[in-house]
């Protein structure tokens, strides 16, 4: 944990808008909506004083890159293998949060990713960790696998010595990325980021980005994965956050086959259920026309008649994958009128796969 007071400098708040001005936030139109109150913890709340940040450490008890060989099983990322964080974290800062009141007499507000806060940078401020180039959080102690909650409280409390950037040198982050979604050292264009295209962006994935998801259906880890100061970190003693059978590498054909219902059911308590059933069944269609397996083609055809177009676009291209084209056609339909299955059995035609 590390405190800090309740204002962030001007250079956090000018990054941020930087990242608004040049569209890099996406679909997510909320941050742009929110950019102002973002800035400033006392425009949530005027009598903020104080901010103490609290991390818990996640860290994997694999190495994630190890993951990205298993290509007919879908991929998860670690923070997502487990029990919803959120739900984790905001018990125990509750418990924290009271037992604060109740000693001081101070007004507290408790925050897991529920307000348009800048919890990186202040975590950095704090003294936790810094942000690397890759955007995230870097501690000394934990490398890149903190999850942070922020109590606010009116009371004032001595702040801590904000953390010093250690990246030096090291671009292991930025070169790894399978999307380059990195234009420049800190400066993330979420839109080509594989974990906003699998989670907040509900459209047709466009084609350059299918083939570099690999297996990856809900998250990426890659840039953290890859930093050298993991090299400190430890596996998480917090049994809530191990992997769960359905997100340790489920198998693809398993996943194609659930339904929505069963989708939710099975996902109930586990992030992957925020995506929902369409995003979801999108990004593990793009993984099984990149598994190079064709016992994933009758999983995959049967999403040819779905009533959702990104379904049947995607299923279009990952038989395009696995298939020669000629193979492919014999499935086509010629009553398709939609625009983005249009194209993909367009491009099937044109062997452009």
């Amino acid at each position: 944990m590390g405190v800090t007071d309740a204002h962030l400098t001007d250079d956090r708040a000018g990054a941020l808008d930087e990242f608004v001005d040049a569209g890099y936030h996406g679909e997510m139109g909320w941050m742009a909506q929110t950019t102002e109150r973002r800035k400033n913890p006392r425009t949530l709340w005027p009598d903020a004083q104080s901010v103490i940040m609290l991390g818990c450490n996640y860290g994997p008890d694999h190495d994630p890159l190890d993951s990205l060989k298993q290509r007919a099983s879908g991929n998860v990322s670690v923070y997502a293998r487990g029990r919803d964080y959120h739900d984790v974290l905001k018990g125990r800062l509750k418990q924290i949060a009271s037992r604060l009141a109740a000693r001081t007499g101070w007004q507290v507000k408790v925050f897991v990713d529920t307000a348009p806060l800048m919890e990186k940078p202040l975590a950095a401020a704090a003294g936790i960790g810094w942000q690397g180039k890759h955007t995230n959080l870097v501690s000394r102690d934990y490398g890149s696998w903190l999850f942070l909650g922020a109590i606010v409280t009116n009371g004032t409390l001595e702040k801590d010595t904000p953390s010093i950037d250690s990246c030096g040198s090291c671009t292991a982050c930025l070169d790894i990325c399978p999307t380059n979604a990195f234009p420049a050292p800190y400066k993330l264009d979420a839109r080509r980021c594989i974990s906003y295209l699998t989670i907040e962006f509900s459209g047709h994935i466009p084609r350059p980005f299918r083939q570099s998801m690999g297996n990856r259906i809900f998250g990426c880890d890659d840039c953290l994965a890859v930093c050298p100061w993991n090299k400190f970190a430890a596996a998480s003693a917090e049994l809530k956050f191990a992997s769960r059978t359905e997100t340790d590498m489920p198998s693809l054909n398993w996943l194609l086959s659930l339904d929505e219902l069963t989708f939710r059911t099975a996902f109930a308590g586990s992030p992957v259920r925020r995506a929902g059933y369409i995003k979801m069944m999108r990004n593990c269609l793009i993984a099984a026309g990149n598994s190079g397996d064709k016992d994933h083609v009758t999983a995959i055809s049967c999403y040819l008649a779905h009533p959702d177009a990104r379904l049947r676009a995607m299923a279009v291209w990952a038989l395009g994958e696995l298939l020669p084209a000629e193979q492919v056609l014999t499935f086509q339909s010629d009553t398709e009128s939609d625009a983005d299955v249009a194209a993909e059995w367009a491009a099937i035609m044109a062997a452009d796969i």
